[in-house]
C-alpha cells in the first residue's frame, strides 16, 4: 500500500490501544513520527507473521531492507518520503530499522521454539529495543538514558507480550519461552501445545515473569532520572503493559488462560496524571 495510506492505516488499527493513547500525550509533529515508524513496524511484522512458504517473505524482509539503504542513500522510494522526513528530523540511525528486519527475519527463517537465554535477548533486542531506540530519538531523550530506557522498556514490553500470546504463538508453532527456565521447571518438551499443557508451566513462566519486572523497575529508574516531558508516552505504555503482567501473574497460566486486557480505569488515571505534568 502507498505510505500516505500505510499511515492512516497504523493510526486507524491502534485507535483503541494502549500505543495510542500514549502517542495523544505528545505534540503533532512527535506523534505523525512516531506513526510512521509504526507503519514501518506493522508492515514488516505483517510479512513475518504472514502464512505462507518462507522464500517469498524472506524476499519481501530484504526488499525492506533495500527501501531503508535507498532512503538513508538520499534515494527515497516512492512512497517513503514521509518517513524519510522523520528520519532526518529526529536523526534516526539506519541500524535500527534493519535490526528490526533482521528480528522478523528470525521468525521467517525458522519457528523459534525455547529459544537459549542469548538468543531470547538479542530477539527482544531487534524486534522491540530497536524501535525503543528509534522512539527515544523522537521523545526527545539523548543519550546515555535514551538508550537505557529503550533496552529495558523494550525488553519488559517483549516479555508481556510474550506471555500474553502464549496461546496465540503456539497456535502457529513458536514458542518464545527460554529452554533454561523450561529445564528449571522440569519440563522436556519443546512442542508448543504440549508445553502449554504442562501442569509446571507456571513454574516455567515465573523467571520470564520476573525478567519483565526488573525491567519495568530499571525503566522506572532512567524515567525519573529523565526530563518529564520526554518520558511521558513511554511511562502511559509502562503503565498500560504493567496491568496486563499484574493480571496473568495473578491469574497464572493454567488452562484456560484468558488473554488479559489493559485496565482501561488504570489507564485512563495514567493517562491524566502524565499528560498534565
Amino acid at each position: 500500500m502507498p505510505r500516505g495510506e500505510a499511515s492512516a492505516a497504523a493510526q486507524q488499527i491502534s485507535s483503541k490501544s494502549s500505543f495510542h493513547a500514549a502517542m495523544r500525550i505528545l505534540p503533532p509533529p512527535r506523534r505523525r513520527a512516531m506513526f510512521e515508524i509504526y507503519a514501518f513496524c506493522r508492515a514488516v511484522d505483517d510479512i513475518a507473521d504472514t502464512p505462507g512458504p518462507r522464500g517469498p517473505r524472506l524476499e519481501a524482509l530484504a526488499g525492506w531492507r533495500d527501501r531503508i539503504d535507498a532512503l538513508y542513500a538520499g534515494r527515497a522510494p516512492a512512497g517513503l518520503a514521509e518517513l524519510a522526513q522523520v528520519v532526518a528530523t529526529f536523526g534516526l540511525d539506519r541500524e535500527n530499522f534493519l535490526a528490526v528486519v533482521d528480528g522478523m527475519e528470525m521468525d521467517v527463517v525458522e519457528d523459534i521454539r525455547a529459544p537459549d537465554l542469548a538468543k531470547l535477548d538479542l530477539y527482544c533486542d531487534r524486534v522491540a529495543s530497536a524501535v525503543g531506540r528509534l522512539s527515544v530519538r523522537v521523545f526527545g531523550l539523548a543519550d546515555p538514558l535514551g538508550r537505557e530506557l529503550a533496552h529495558h522498556l523494550g525488553s519488559a514490553l517483549q516479555l508481556t507480550n510474550i506471555l500474553r500470546d502464549l496461546d496465540e504463538d503456539a497456535g502457529v508453532g513458536r514458542l518464545y519461552l527460554p529452554a533454561e527456565d523450561l529445564a528449571g521447571a522440569g519440563i522436556a518438551a519443546t512442542e508448543p501445545a504440549e508445553v502449554l499443557a504442562h501442569p509446571a508451566l507456571g513454574r516455567a513462566c515465573a523467571p520470564l515473569v520476573a525478567r519483565a519486572r526488573q525491567h519495568f523497575a530499571a525503566a522506572k529508574t532512567t524515567m525519573d532520572a529523565s526530563p518529564r516531558a520526554a518520558v511521558r508516552a513511554p511511562r502511559l505504555m509502562a503503565a498500560a503493559y504493567r496491568s496486563l503482567l499484574d493480571q496473568m501473574e495473578a491469574r497464572g497460566f493454567a488452562p484456560p488462560r484468558q488473554r488479559p486486557r489493559v485496565d482501561r480505569k488504570r489507564l485512563l488515571l495514567a493517562y491524566l496524571r502524565y499528560a498534565a505534568f
